[in-house]
């Protein structure tokens, strides 16, 4: 399985940005899925998740009502849409992907998680 996000770019504070995670290889409804982040000079952190069907979704407590993880499984893609950005926000964003069947939407851990895509950088102007 390949992932690529996209969607990343400038933008002011307060704006919104709309990122995707297109899978290819295997059909996405097969994983669960997660987005976390990582700031210059920090640690990877979970952003969201979203189990297979869509039908629940788990949420980082800094993002927890700004930030909306949703799916297309007919296209096989993700998305993580970005509200009331702010400059803490900045950091570049990757997707997951979780085969597993897991008890619970919590996917905060990172090693659920077997495959992984290449970033796509979110920057905040204050």
């Amino acid at each position: 399985v390949q992932l690529q996000a996209s969607g990343g770019g400038l933008v002011q504070a307060g704006g919104s940005l709309r990122l995707s995670c297109a899978a290819s290889g295997r059909p996405l409804a097969y994983y669960a899925v997660g987005w976390f982040r990582r700031a210059p000079g920090k640690e990877r952190e979970f952003v969201a998740s979203i189990s297979r069907s869509g039908t629940s979704t788990y949420y980082g407590d800094l993002v927890q009502g700004r930030f909306t993880i949703s799916r297309d499984n007919a296209n096989d893609t993700v998305y993580l849409q970005l509200k009331d950005l702010k400059p803490e926000d900045t950091a570049v964003y990757y997707c997951a992907l979780d085969q597993l069947i897991r008890e619970g939407p919590n996917r905060k851990d990172d090693s659920y998680y077997q495959y992984w895509g290449k970033g796509t950088l979110v920057t905040v102007s204050s």
